[in-house]
């Protein structure tokens, strides 16, 4: 049966700016502006999203099915361990909707405003199904957007935030911290063993 994620060699050949390993891409996921997309190790992007324009995920990073990450010239970049659910939407760029300009790709940008700013979620962060950030926006370490939420801010660290717009309902434990030092010593472990085993 044939995978339903690109091969390492299929990887090499797609143009991104950098890949690391232990990469899971569908192949019914859309890059555009493959040589802007920089992808760490151990990231996996599912069916039917699409990323575009100045993207970096780092390490242990997810995006779930559905999901849009429209970077433009600005970028955004995600931290280890962040990630998002399914059907999220990150513009790092956006038309102005207050009908001054006219919008959409088709048409030319000098009648267009944009509003363009670069999107930041730090490590540990998770967002939840169906929801939207906006430019500009900071997601901070630890912070969790529940689903359906609206992030037209940046956010504090270590807060649980929803709703339209997001804001914080309480704090979010940090036994996170102590569960990655555990499985990044489990992996260094298991990566040693195998280094052993080859030699």
């Amino acid at each position: 049966m044939e995978s339903m994620f690109y091969s390492e060699d299929d990887l090499k050949k797609l143009g991104f700016k950098s890949i690391g390993e232990n990469v899971l891409l569908s192949k019914k996921a859309s890059f555009y502006g493959e040589q802007e997309i920089s992808l760490g190790s151990n990231v996996r992007i599912d069916d039917f999203c699409i990323l575009s324009g100045k993207i970096n995920l780092s390490n242990y990073v997810h995006i779930g099915a559905g999901s849009y990450l429209i970077g433009g010239a600005k970028g955004i970049t995600f931290d280890d361990f962040a990630g998002c659910s399914q059907r999220v939407c990150i513009y790092a760029v956006s038309d102005d909707y207050s009908g001054n300009s006219l919008t959409n790709p088709t048409v030319p940008d000098r009648y267009k405003r944009l509003t363009e700013g670069a999107v930041y979620l730090e490590k540990y962060v998770i967002v939840g199904a169906g929801s939207i950030v906006l430019p500009s926006v900071r997601i901070r370490e630890g912070t969790a957007i529940g689903a359906l939420s609206l992030v037209s801010r940046s956010t504090e660290p270590w807060k649980i935030y929803f709703g339209s717009p997001a804001i914080p309902l309480r704090n979010r434990s940090q036994k996170i911290l102590d569960l990655e030092k555990d499985f990044l010593s489990e992996e260094t472990l298991k990566n040693h063993d195998l280094q052993k085993k080859q030699e």
